[in-house]
């Protein structure tokens, strides 16, 4: 058998995920299982869950995130009370989270940010997108994982300010 090879199916796995882990936890495995072995969330939809755990997971998971950075981030903010759409297309590229028309949020794991290259792009793309008149927020992986109630005090300000809204 090879190295990371699962043993039982993703299904199986994924229902002693929901049964073991915390929910946080297990809704970035879930919706890791989504992007890395190409699980549809129609697909965990239909599948007969034997657990309350993994039907509520099932339930939930979006398949969008394309990391656990963004999906512990979108799952943090879930109480704001907010429309978030994680991977909105705007002013031409993906962004991580589209809180509301106008609050963006971006995390910075080091698969997709650790070159000069991508941080010139983040930036290029962070300015373009302030100049059309939205909030751009960029946290790192240590900010989201050691810092969160900075993080989750910093969002909750832009959503006070009315960030997130187009003006009146």
């Amino acid at each position: 058998m090879a190295r990371g090879q699962l043993i039982e199916s993703v299904e199986d796995t994924l229902q002693h995920v929901a049964l073991c882990c915390d929910l946080t936890t297990a809704t970035v495995i879930w919706e890791s299982a989504c992007r890395v072995e190409g699980v549809s969330p129609e697909t965990l939809h239909q599948i007969a869950w034997t657990s309350t755990a993994a039907r509520l997971l099932a339930a939930t998971v979006t398949g969008l995130s394309d990391s656990g950075l963004e999906t512990l981030l979108i799952r943090g903010l879930a109480h704001l009370n907010c429309e978030l759409r994680a991977q909105a297309f705007v002013a031409g590229h993906r962004v991580d989270l589209l809180i509301g028309d106008r609050l963006v949020l971006q995390v910075d794991g080091q698969e997709f940010h650790s070159s000069a290259a991508e941080r010139t792009r983040d930036a290029a793309h962070d300015a373009e997108l302030t100049l059309r008149g939205y909030t751009v927020l960029r946290f790192t992986y240590a900010q989201v994982i050691h810092d969160w109630p900075r993080v989750l005090a910093t969002v909750s300000r832009a959503v006070a300010q009315r960030r997130h809204l187009l003006p009146r």
